[in-house]
């Protein structure tokens, strides 16, 4: 348990850097932008005093025209619009556009450039005012949408990174899943073989027949479990079952070997058949697995209930118990691998029932609700087709 909370929190870390250095990238751009925006304001006022000195009588030499004019033709990025009180344009600058639609485009600009930035007033000898507007550059333009873009670019590399890192996860797990698998089937082959031998000999001596049955049972029992783990890994037979009878016979088995004091209660018609493609074997494993937890939960007192809800296409089974509940904290973490509230187990169990029925039956199962000292509900759907 320990070990997600670890998890979680370098989650949260990474996210927290990587939102510092989001809102890092976004505060230098947008300082930068706004300097870039006062260069460029200076720039134009340069030029709009570079064309009111070319446009007055003050000009002593041929450099001096030379000069400004330099000035005014060095502008090839900020688009410009000189027009007078009356909005008649006279003049333009690094703005594209056709004969035909030439009128078109000069008054959209306008009006764009009145909106973006305040005018520069240039006053012309005999008393005419005209008034330079301009907009941002280009450049500029793209450097304000350039932290968007680099949030677009953080984002689609952290996406990529963890479904790569996922799917190598979820393959490195499957590994180890179907491993442990097929050598836990195995090692119990030799053993059971014994056992079903020792069953064989016990009957030909004078010993209580209902012994005997007993270990027949718990016999047959360590057969099915081999049976179990030798499938994980492989893709198993769904045959077309009764899901209530499949559940009906593996609580029979769990009455049997549980406290006393834990009261099973199927809620459910026993004469209709609820059925869909199911592999009888794994699928009773989910429902002793939820069991054991719920015996657990509840310290071997208490009710568990297995209702069965059948919809046109699909079947929904839920198991409650009246157990001490589940924080919200781990509502996330119960189907991991390794997550386990006792302090005994491995924590594999409902991450093997997840396994069995979103993996093998393309169902689904999870966590539908809990409330401390009251009781859990899980949730599984199974589809009919």
């Amino acid at each position: 348990m320990d070990f997600y909370f670890r998890k979680r929190r370098w989650k949260i870390l990474l996210l927290m850097l990587a939102v510092v250095i989001g809102i890092g990238a976004f505060y230098y751009t947008n300082w930068l932008v706004k300097n870039m925006a006062r260069e460029e304001r200076k720039s134009v006022e340069l030029w709009a005093e570079a064309t009111q000195k070319l446009a007055s009588a003050d000009i002593n030499s041929n450099q001096d025209i030379t000069f400004l004019n330099n000035i005014i033709i060095r502008n090839t990025t900020i688009p410009i619009i000189i027009a007078d009180s009356l909005d008649q344009i006279g003049d333009s600058r690094n703005i594209s556009y056709s004969d035909e639609n030439k009128d078109k485009v000069l008054f959209r600009e306008l009006h764009k450039m009145k909106e973006q930035n305040e005018p520069i007033i240039i006053s012309i000898p005999g008393g005419e005012t005209q008034y330079l507007y301009y907009r941002d550059s280009i450049l500029l333009e793209n450097l304000k949408y350039y932290p968007v873009v680099q949030f677009g670019v953080i984002f689609l590399f952290i996406l990529v990174a963890y479904l790569a890192f996922n799917s190598s996860r979820n393959s490195e797990q499957n590994q180890v899943w179907v491993g442990m698998s097929k050598e836990t089937a195995h090692q119990l082959g030799t053993p059971i073989s014994s056992l079903m031998a020792w069953v064989e000999l016990l009957k030909m001596q004078n010993i209580d027949a209902k012994l005997i049955q007993e270990f027949e049972k718990d016999t047959e029992r360590l057969q099915k479990i081999t049976e179990r783990f030798s499938k994980i890994g492989s893709i198993p037979e769904l045959v077309r079952t009764d899901v209530a009878e499949t559940i009906r016979s593996t609580i029979e088995y769990l009455k049997t070997r549980s406290s006393g004091k834990i009261i099973f209660i199927l809620d459910y018609d026993p004469e209709i058949r609820h059925e869909a493609p199911l592999n009888s074997s794994l699928f009773s494993w989910v429902i002793e697995n939820l069991c054991k937890n719920a015996i657990d939960a509840m310290n071997n007192s208490g009710t568990i209930q297995v209702s069965i809800t059948e919809k046109p296409d699909q079947l929904f089974i839920d198991v409650s118990d009246t157990g001490k509940g589940i924080s919200k904290a781990y509502y996330k973490s119960v189907f991991q691998p390794g997550f386990t509230t006792k302090k005994r187990g491995w924590g594999l169990g409902l991450s093997l029932a997840k396994r069995i029925v979103e993996n093998y039956h393309k169902g689904k199962i999870f966590l539908k609700q809990s409330e401390i000292n009251k009781g859990t509900t899980f949730r599984i759907i199974l589809n009919k087709a």
